[in-house]
């Protein structure tokens, strides 16, 4: 291998390429350079021949994303949190914030998911109870009492900054 022209000590560091972290890391070789392209991934050493060579951070880096994103939190959120890190600042009260409001709107969610549900087997006892209906399509859909809000389909909101 070639060694890295980054002013580093290569003979204490391991160095993989970006073939051996996208097998170590389940991350693929695209999604590894747009990481290293948004600031996610710091920028690799290369070799003389211009092959990307990761650090073993780099690795914990990819771990850190892979639970952060596992957690919810967006690819702008986590770029935002390991840059705070990277600055010497604690991100973890904010990392706490995002995840309190995520659990709120997930609880909202599932309680509009119960609604949603409780109605529809509230319709479906209906149906089963009339049968058949007349209808244009279907008399069963078209006489339907529902909330046509679809609760389900809504997306959790992301906190911007």
């Amino acid at each position: 291998m070639n060694q890295p022209k980054r002013n580093v000590d290569a003979q204490q560091t391991t160095w993989l390429k970006i073939g051996d972290v996208a097998k170590r890391t389940g991350i693929g070789i695209e999604t590894l350079r747009f990481y290293e392209r948004s600031g996610l991934l710091s920028r690799p050493a290369r070799t003389e021949g211009g092959y990307r060579l990761y650090d073993t951070e780099a690795l914990d880096t990819l771990d850190f994303i892979k639970r952060a994103q596992a957690l919810g939190f967006t690819l702008d959120e986590i770029k935002r949190l390991i840059t705070e890190s990277r600055a010497g600042q604690s991100p973890c009260a904010e990392v706490r914030e995002v995840v309190r409001q995520r659990l709120a709107e997930l609880d909202e969610k599932m309680a509009q998911m119960q609604r949603y549900r409780d109605e529809l087997a509230e319709t479906l006892q209906t149906w089963d109870a009339r049968g058949q209906a007349e209808g244009h399509f279907c008399g069963l859909i078209e006489g339907a009492h529902l909330n046509t809000d679809k609760p389900a389909s809504t997306p959790l909101k992301r906190r911007r900054k």
